[in-house]
């Protein structure tokens, strides 16, 4: 039988505002399913908040408005799954509304569809190539 050691959590990647719930860091995720055609003004909107970098990926999802009909080729279809993009960024819990606040204020149109976004609590962040942790790995 193989045993992993792992070493103790850091005194400094413990956030004492998360609830009690040991473990948690400084760090948070903040996740937004956006238009394909809203990614520069996001971009824009997460350099104004203080992120550093985002992981952008394909998605595709529907929310109240169904997904949507379409004609191509004299031919009427429905997509019933709507191309979007999930944007992800680690920042710092001390930033997590600035960013969440600048992302609404540049992507928002008005429009059934903009999106939505959210924020995830982050247990442990490691950068691969350094072994920084916590804070410093962002």
């Amino acid at each position: 039988m193989s045993t992993t050691l792992l070493p103790p959590p850091r005194e400094t990647e413990i956030d004492p505002g998360a609830g009690g719930g040991g473990g948690w860091t400084g760090v948070r995720l903040v996740t937004a399913v956006i238009p394909p055609s809203r990614l520069e003004q996001l971009q824009a909107a997460a350099a104004a908040g203080g992120a550093t970098g985002m992981t952008v990926s394909d998605a595709g999802g529907y929310g109240r408005q169904r997904g949507h009909s379409a004609t191509w080729m004299g031919a009427e279809y429905q997509i019933d799954f709507v191309p979007k993009l999930q944007v992800e960024l680690l920042v710092s819990a001390a930033d997590a509304d600035r960013v969440v606040d600048a992302l609404v204020a540049f992507v928002r149109t008005g429009r059934i569809g903009d999106g939505k976004v959210w924020v995830t609590p982050v247990e442990s962040v490691t950068r691969i190539r350094t072994g920084e942790a916590g804070l410093d790995a962002l």
